[in-house]
């Protein structure tokens, strides 16, 4: 089983991890899904000890969620606003039978930050402004979107405590408030880590 496997050896290629969705789904896996070894570091950096709740803003089907909880004794929770991805993260989690891993069906703006103390952003707003690659056509091109999302991200994440921690990966920074500092960046994977210090 993939999970156990990662979890013994903490290393697993993408291809044998992404198996574990359907054909239909892993498709999409080069553009939208978070590699194994990013998702590794992220979480490393994420969960500080096993009562960290990490956020997934924009969870998909669940990919780092499977891997952050799978290499660490942390919480994690992905939110994702199609139904479809969130029923097959569910779907895993529950067959795979993983404590650590929960997935909300809702919209960011209905999700409170406050019940978290880290968070990972995989540039979940880019599909509102970008032509190609997209996952399908639910979401539609409005670049008023984009920048509502971006800016509702900013508004929570600046009213957190000191010490919240956040990893973007692939992000134009939109979505970083004033008072988080770059702690750690890893140009190559495009991984950039923060956390709120003012």
């Amino acid at each position: 089983m993939v999970f156990e496997e990662l979890r013994v050896s903490q290393t697993i290629s993408d291809e044998k991890f992404d198996a574990i969705y359907p054909e239909s789904i892993r498709q999409l896996a080069l553009a939208h899904f978070t590699p194994v070894e990013v998702a590794q570091i992220a979480a490393q950096f994420l969960v500080e000890n096993a009562q960290t709740k990490v956020l997934d803003i924009g969870s998909g089907v669940g990919k780092f969620c499977f891997v952050g909880a799978t290499c660490t004794e942390g919480q994690f929770t992905g939110v994702e606003l199609r139904g479809n991805l969130h029923k097959i993260a569910s779907q895993i989690a529950e067959n795979h039978q993983l404590t650590n891993v929960a997935f909300i069906h809702a919209n960011i703006t209905q999700i409170d930050f406050s019940e978290y103390q880290a968070f990972y952003f995989y540039n979940s707003f880019f599909e509102y402004i970008e032509t190609t690659e997209r996952i399908d056509e639910t979401i539609e091109l409005n670049k008023s979107l984009y920048k509502a999302y971006s800016l509702t991200v900013k508004e929570k994440l600046a009213v957190l405590p000191i010490g919240t921690r956040l990893v973007t990966f692939y992000s134009a920074y939109d979505e970083i408030p004033a008072g988080y500092k770059v702690l750690s960046k890893i140009e190559i994977q495009k991984i950039t880590m923060w956390e709120k210090v003012a």
